[in-house]
Order: structure tokens, then C-alpha cells, then sequence
């Protein structure tokens, strides 16, 4: 089944939730126009104090709804937008995908997936004990799968709507696997 964009949402300051758009503008090496994390450096609000002059590689922030699928058996309503993603998409396999990978969203927009979004503790200030729920370990390895989305940066702009196609194109192998970005 192909991929789909199934919301898109901005914020023009520092809040926890983004509100759902008709559409949101793409701009190329920036991110969501008029959107708080948007620019060529990190933006993120913490990181800023510590690494203010480092590329921005989480200018988009995505999320497959069928993350709020699994969140609902076990008690948490989310829907797109709250947990502060600018796309939603639905049917695509985003904590599959490898670095690199390119979605092309809609008529021109590609962005290039970067790693993976670490979630935050204010997970829980919007849901108590969300924050167990978007991280799991694997109890051989040791090792965490973050579950809260992908972050990419945006190699072509354009405008993303609601009901947009995705589709993905992956990068040359061998692949590499998603980390914390």
C-alpha cells in the first residue's frame, strides 16, 4: 500500500503540541516555514545552549500514525500534531527506513531522513507515562527502539497537504540503521 500524508502541523513558538494545518511549505536546507524549529542550525530549545552552530538535521520531525493505533490499546489518546510532529504520515514504514532514505511527499517536496527523534521527558508532562510507552528495550541487546518518529532535513521544498502521497526511495547500499538524532 503506498505511503500517505495524513497531517501536517507547525508552531511558530516553543510548545509541546504543533496545531494541524491545511497544508505546511517546505523550504529547502531550513525545514517548515514559519514553523519554531526551522533553520539551518538546531533549534531545538535545549540543544541550542550547548550546540548553537551545529546543523540542524532535525528541520522536520515525522510520525506514523499507527504509533497512536498502538497507543490507544494501551489507554493514551494522541492524535497528529500533539506529540509536536510536523508530518504525519500513514503506511510507511518509518522506523524502518535507513539513513538517508528520501520521501518524496506530494507534487515537488523530498526530504532525507536523518536518524531518529529522541523523546523527550515532557512526553510525560503531556501523558503521564507516555514516555515508557514511545521507547522500548530489547531485552537481549540491551539496546532502545525509540518509536516517537524519524527526523529528516529538506532536500526540495514544496507545499504538503493532508491526503499527499509519500513515496520512498532508498539510498544506495549498504543501508545504515537509524540513530538518535
Amino acid at each position: 500500500m503506498a505511503g500517505q500524508v495524513a497531517a501536517v502541523s507547525r508552531n511558530e513558538t516553543y510548545s509541546f503540541s504543533k496545531p494541524n494545518r491545511d497544508s505546511v511549505t517546505l523550504l529547502t536546507g531550513l525545514g517548515v516555514e514559519g514553523d519554531v524549529h526551522a533553520g539551518e542550525t538546531i533549534r531545538h530549545q535545549f540543544r541550542m545552549t550547548y550546540e548553537p552552530d551545529l546543523p540542524n538535521l532535525r528541520q522536520v520531525h515525522l510520525m506514523h500514525e499507527e504509533l497512536f493505533d498502538e497507543l490507544a490499546l494501551k489507554g493514551f489518546v494522541v492524535a497528529a500534531g500533539q506529540l509536536g510532529e510536523n508530518i504525519t504520515t500513514r503506511h510507511v514504514d518509518l522506523l524502518g527506513l535507513p539513513t538517508g532514505a528520501l520521501l518524496h511527499l506530494g507534487e515537488q517536496a523530498v526530504l532525507e531522513v536523518t536518524g531518529l527523534r529522541n523523546p523527550c521527558a515532557k512526553i510525560n508532562d503531556f501523558r503521564k507515562g507516555l514516555l515508557g510507552e514511545v521507547f522500548e528495550m530489547d531485552p537481549v541487546s540491551g539496546e532502545f527502539t525509540f518509536k516517537s518518529g524519524v527526523m529528516a532535513v529538506v532536500r526540495h521544498g514544496g507545499t504538503v497537504r493532508p491526503d499527499d502521497p509519500i513515496q520512498v526511495e532508498l539510498p544506495p547500499l549498504p543501508h545504515h540503521s537509524l540513530e538518535r538524532v
